[in-house]
Formats: C-alpha cells, structure tokens, sequence
C-alpha cells in the first residue's frame, strides 16, 4: 500500500525533531546549490533547469517517498544519458522521456518490483558507476582548460555526445586554452581536495563557487582577464519557476523515446534504491522500496513539467542530510524551500558563476564517484568479478550506460551458472556408504555407514539439479553399472530443481525402464518435490519410491529386490 515515510514521520513529529529538519535542510540546499546547476550543464541543459529540477523533484521525493532521510534532485549518472537525449531529441524529448519514466517508475513501485533492484551484482554497480564518472570527468576538460571550441570532427557541428568524439573534439582545439580559466579550475579542485581536511560541516563545493566568482569578477573588473561563466554562456537564470507545460506525448514521439525512458528509469531506481539502503545502513531505519520508487516516479513527472530534468535519490546531498540531523522528509521539503527561495532572491547572481569552476566541482563528484577503493578491492578478487567490471565498465564509457547493464547482467549470470555446475557433483556413493566413513570436513559430516544390498547403486546429487548441470546427471546415469536393479538418487543436498532437471529425471526414467532398473528418490526437499509433484514426475516414478530419508530409502530397495526374486 502506498504510505509515504512523511505521513508516518509526523505522528510523533516534535519542535526538536523540526529544529534540526530545518537546520539540516538548510544545509542541504546550500550544498546541492552548486551541484544541481553543475549537473544541469553538464547534462547539456541551461543551469536553472538543474534549480528546478532540485526545487520540484527535492520536494516531491521527500513528500512522497519511502524514506525518511533521502534527499533527490538532479544526479551526475543522469548526465551521460541527458545529454544523448537532448542532442538528439531536444529538451522537449527530453521532458517526454522523463515523464514516461516517472510512470514507469510508478509502476514498478505498484507492482512491487523495489527488490528487483537488489539482485543487481555489485560488480554491475561498480562498474557503471565508474563509467559515468569517467564519462562526466571527461565532460568538463573543455571548460577545466578554458578551450574556445571553434573546430569539431567531420560530420559534427557542436560537441559530440559519446566519449571518444569529446577527445577528438579537444584533440583539435588544444591550441586554444585559455592560462586563466585552467588557473581558475586547477586552484577550484586543490581547494575541493584540501577543505574537508579544514571542514567538513560547510561544502567545499560552495567555498569554490563563491571563491572563484569573486575572483573573477576581481579581476574582470582590474585586470580585464577573461573567463566564460554562466552568464556569457547561458544568458540570464530566471527568478522564478515556470508555468507548468506538457510534453508532447504523440504516438511517434512516444515509440522513439521509449527505450530512452525505460535507461532513465532504470537508472533512477537503481541509484535510488542504493541511496536509500546507504541512509538505513547510517540510520538504523529501515525504508520502503516500493513506495520509494512511486515517489521517483511522481517527482519524475512533475519535474519536467516545470522544465527540469531527471531526477533521483542523491547519496552524498542524502549522507549530508543525516550527517547535519535530518530526522524525517521534512528535511528534504525544508532543502527544496532554500533553493527556492534562493532562485527567487539570489538567482541573478549565479551568472557570474565561472565555468571553469563549475567543471572543477565535476571532476571531483566524479572522482568521489569513482569508487577506486572498491575497484582495487575486486582487482584482487575473483577473475570473474573482474570480468564483469570491466566489461561493464568499457561499454559504459565507449558505448550506453543500458547496454553496460545489459550485458554486465549477462555475464554476470554466466559466471554464476558455471560457479553453479562446478560446484555440482553426480557421483556414486555406494563405498562410502557401505565402508562408513563418518570423519568430520570442516562443518560438513560425510555419510554414515550403511547397509546397501548387492543390486543397489547410490549417486548423490550435491547441489542445484538445473540445466547447467543436467549435463553430469545425464552422464552419471549413463555410466551406473547395468547389474544394478535399484538405482538410489540421494538428493539431500538438492535444494532447486528447474525444467531441465525435470526433463533430466523423467529421461533418467525412460532409460531405466528399458533395463529393468527402479529408480529411488531419497531426501528429496520442499521445492525439488513439489516441481515434481506438479509435473507429475513422482506419479511417473511412483510415490513409493519417494523417501523422506536414506534408511527409508534402502528399506524400500530391500522391498524392490525382493520383489524381482520372487518373480
């Protein structure tokens, strides 16, 4: 049921719960001031867009979502794939193919589809993640070396959107870099480095912003240095929110987008969801994940509607939050009502704003976003780990974020599907039964000793019976000694059962028939006995030669034996 963590919150609401809201919230706003106008730039947009999208998004994330701290707005993963968007499609595509997410968002909260996104390997998120910094990081050089880009590789007349078109395009225009504006963004990003080491409570982001636009309007003004900024770039930010506009939702419109709103979905959960479980891991709290993706879905409606952009639970504006005292969604409202009223009243002042500055704060999100102490970690780790990071890695930076999740996904389950078949065993225990070892291995006790009578073979299956290892089952069975007329199948250690073991056990069945052998089922557990009890394996194989446990089961083989004497 749909029961947003705001309603919940002010049940016990207090003014001491409220006063650190406020100063929490307040915090926030100033801290995603800077970044959601740096966001927005870099997604290809103008810089209010990112206002809006923090002031309407922020807003309908905390009043609509299931949690309690979780602060949204305008997100860096978001810049890679806006950025395709609009240069193709304009922002007018851009606002359709949101709210097409925001929708399908909602809808995968009212399907209960939240967990999903927990089976997502680590690996995947890690890589991507690294593939958008890198790609955001890449972004910015143009601005962090001040390059007037006048020239552009054949067949393009403004900057590329994919990676390796970004370095052609600064490849050609090396020649133009601008001794201020890289001064500029090289002290931004010392500064961005040293000044949590000085304080951690007040944004280095905005000790930049504010820094660099007095600098350079210093030294505009005294010594005639040029530098671009917001301003000259963009023209002048609005000081005030927009009239909502609706999108254009023609057929054709919707067809050609539709791919793009389900990467934006995608995305928005997964980054979502992510930020959530990082501010429960901070809290103690635990959040709603379905009623999290229906607030991402309305704030993705809404937003576009007022000329933003997408938007998503923000980790780092999320840690600030709980870090500041941020008890309940009242923080997050309080966070969107600061940019407000800074939009509103403070607005004109953001023209000033240097580029370059402005890339230096991306590069560091980026690199904060990096994740290299993860990376090394499974650097060292299994090669199949590494597998699946760089590939998803290497398709995000050079090809599209979905396609990297895609095909992360893909190899991911291959290597878990062949893990799976090396870790499973068919092998005949008819020795070990009857020599009785019983030493201890570790916590796992091998089989005791018991009676198996002349004309009973014993294979153990040890592990999942699935289509990866149906292939050993085939083979086992094949090979078990013809003299035998009861062939025991121990499945103690067989917790799953899928189609292809189904169809394994019944050609098992063909085969046996034909040499006069009975097939035993011994130890079978809850889901491998009722798949086969609905494809009606265990009619087939006789529901008396299904044993709970292995005495029963050479109880019934003695029964089997003595049955094919008397005839």
């Amino acid at each position: 049921m749909f029961k947003p963590e705001l309603f919940n919150s002010l049940k016990k609401y207090s003014v001491k719960t409220f006063t650190s809201d406020v100063i929490a919230g307040f915090i926030v706003g100033i801290v995603a001031l800077p970044l959601a106008i740096a966001f927005a730039i870099a997604s290809g947009v103008g810089p209010e867009a990112g206002l809006f999208t923090a002031i309407i998004a922020g807003f309908c994330i905390s009043a609509f979502g299931g949690s309690t701290v979780q602060i949204g707005g305008p997100t860096g993963a978001f810049a890679v794939i806006v950025y395709g968007v609009v240069a193709e499609f304009g922002v007018a595509g851009l606002a359709t193919a949101t709210v097409m997410a925001g929708i399908l968002l909602i809808l995968l909260g009212a399907f209960k589809m939240g967990g999903l996104v927990k089976f997502i390997p680590y690996t995947i998120v890690t890589g991507f993640t690294a593939g958008i910094a890198v790609t955001i990081a890449a972004g910015q050089v143009g601005d962090f070396l001040g390059l007037a880009i006048t020239q552009f590789p054949e067949g393009f007349t403004k900057m590329p959107g994919d990676f390796l078109g970004k370095i052609h395009t600064y490849a050609l225009n090396i020649g133009a870099v601008n001794p201020y504006s890289l001064a500029i963004a090289a002290v931004s990003l010392v500064i961005l480095f040293v000044w949590p080491k000085i304080n951690q409570r007040v944004p280095g982001s905005l000790i930049v912003i504010i820094l660099a636009t007095v600098a350079s309007v210093v030294l505009h003004n005294t010594l005639g240095l040029e530098t671009d900024t917001i301003g000259s770039r963009y023209g002048e930010i609005p000081s005030s929110l927009p009239m909502p506009k609706m999108p254009d939702f023609r057929l054709s419109t919707i067809r050609n987008l539709f791919p793009t709103a389900v990467s934006i979905a995608v995305l928005a959960a997964i980054e979502s969801l992510l930020s959530a479980v990082v501010a429960d891991g901070m809290t103690g709290d635990k959040h709603d994940s379905d009623t999290e993706l229906i607030g991402q879905g309305i704030a993705n409606i809404a937003s576009p509607l007022f000329g933003g952009i997408p938007a998503t639970g923000a980790i780092a504006r999320t840690a600030t939050n709980i870090k500041n005292g941020g008890k309940t969604p009242v923080a997050g409202i309080i966070h969107a009502i600061t940019l407000l009223l800074i939009l509103l009243f403070l607005g004109r002042f953001a023209v000033y704003i240097p580029m370059a500055a402005l890339a230096a704060v991306l590069i560091h999100v980026a690199w904060n976003m990096a994740g290299v102490k993860a990376i090394r970690a499974l650097v060292h780790g299994q090669k199949s780990d590494i597998c699946v990071l760089t590939v998803t890695f290497l398709i995000t930076v050079f090809i599209d974020l979905t396609v990297a999740i895609e095909v992360g996904l893909g190899f991911a389950a291959f290597f878990f599907i062949k893990k799976m078949c090396d870790l499973s065993e068919v092998q005949s225990k008819r020795e070990n039964l009857t020599e009785g070892i019983s030493k201890v291995e570790g916590d796992y006790e091998t089989d005791e000793k018991l009676d198996v009578p002349n004309g009973v073979m014993v294979y153990e299956i040890d592990g999942p019976l699935f289509f990866g290892t149906v292939r050993k089952f085939e083979v086992a069975v094949t090979q078990a000694n013809l003299t035998y007329k009861v062939l025991v199948l121990r499945m103690r250690n067989t917790i799953y059962l899928d189609a292809g073991g189904i169809r394994a056990l019944e050609q098992a069945k063909a085969s046996c028939d034909k040499k006069g052998v009975t097939i035993v089922l011994s130890g079978i557990h809850t889901q491998p006995y009722l798949l086969c009890d609905k494809m009606g394996v265990l009619d087939k194989l006789g529901r008396q030669n299904v044993c709970a446990h292995i005495d029963d089961a050479m109880a019934r083989a003695k029964e089997i034996l003595g049955s094919e004497a008397q005839k």
